[in-house]
């Protein structure tokens, strides 16, 4: 016997509008959070062996 599966959720007009509010809060909760424009929520994590040509990056040694 195989498995049963659950029924499909019709999607409906008062569901969007839940959604694309939820979205909206969303949205401006970041916004106050962390600023007008785009953030990235995820990014890479960069090596320190990673070469960079700025100087503000390079660990030079004075002497």
């Amino acid at each position: 016997m195989g498995r049963k599966r659950g029924k499909k959720v019709k999607v409906t007009a008062v569901n969007w509008d839940a959604v694309k509010a939820m979205r909206r809060g969303q949205r401006e909760a970041e916004q106050q959070l962390l600023g007008p424009g785009f953030h990235s929520t995820t990014q890479a994590h960069r090596s320190k062996k990673t070469y960079t040509r700025k100087t503000k990056h390079k660990n030079a040694i004075d002497g």
